[in-house]
């Protein structure tokens, strides 16, 4: 405990400056952590990572991130991300071509699939902060809160296990206070604390979308696990000391983002 509480506040002191400007610091931060996400579910399946399709996957993640105006101005008006990044899917599955159907559509799917679950993810992570430091603020808060509650409750009183086959420790009960926590955290932010009111929605509307928002970062949490219990590993990474890697970090924040987006919060 003490060696996480130590690499969460020498994190936060890098992590809060960057998401306080925001623009291209935090544009460029999302990048580096998605190579870094690529990196470590290549290294979880025994994949190198330089290697041609982990850094086309790499590529891929960061093409997704990046915004267009900013990074691609160059290209015409129509281009966007994903046409970006379906290049690099036409590359992947050209491979099978050039090569002679020794490198095939299945072994083409997995850096896909990676590129699109942390490059989504970031991409809306930059999308928030661009609408406003107050919506990012709140996606953090309830995700935080959601695994604070989760721990802490689920260690005191927890007794039914929420999915023992994929996370052991998860118990119902701490899913429950999860829940609990990120909804008190978010009244207080959005009624207590003085700052711009970005959001389309009132504050109840709000506090039921925290509800979605708490299971669907709890769900990010276990599909990490999963993923992780396939590949028979304990972490993603050891980046952060006492924490694991970055997806054992923003795994969570890579489902609430984009349902965030859905919802049209921003």
């Amino acid at each position: 405990m003490r060696q996480r509480v130590i690499t969460a506040a020498l994190a936060l002191v890098v992590f809060i400056p960057i998401i306080w400007y925001g623009g291209f610091v935090i544009e460029i931060a999302a990048a580096v952590l998605a190579v870094v996400g690529v990196y470590e579910l290549f290294k979880m399946k025994g994949l190198a990572m330089l290697s041609f399709e982990g850094v086309l996957s790499a590529i891929g993640a960061v093409f997704l991130v990046l915004p267009m105006n900013r990074w691609f101005f160059f290209l015409p008006e129509q281009a966007d991300n994903f046409i970006l990044f379906y290049l690099v899917v036409m590359i992947l599955l050209g491979t099978s071509v050039i090569s002679k159907n020794t490198y095939t559509i299945d072994e083409a799917g997995f850096p896909v699939i990676v590129s699109l679950y942390v490059g989504v993810g970031f991409q809306n992570f930059v999308s928030a902060r661009g609408s406003g430091l107050s919506i990012l603020v709140y996606a953090l808060f309830v995700v935080w809160a959601t695994d604070i509650g989760a721990y802490f409750i689920g260690k005191k009183y927890g007794k039914r296990k929420l999915m023992p086959d994929v996370s052991p420790n998860k118990t119902i009960e701490g899913s429950i206070g999860g829940i609990v926590s990120a909804v008190i955290v978010a009244l207080l932010y959005l009624t207590l604390i003085p700052h711009k009111q970005p959001f389309a929605y009132s504050v109840p509307i709000l506090l039921a979308m925290t509800v979605i928002f708490s299971i669907v970062g709890q769900f990010g949490d276990l599909v990490e696990s999963s993923i992780k219990r396939h590949y028979g590993v304990k972490d993603s990474g050891n980046i952060l000391p006492g924490h694991g890697g970055i997806l054992d970090r923003f795994d969570s924040l890579l489902f609430v983002f984009p349902i965030m987006h859905l919802f049209g919060l921003f």
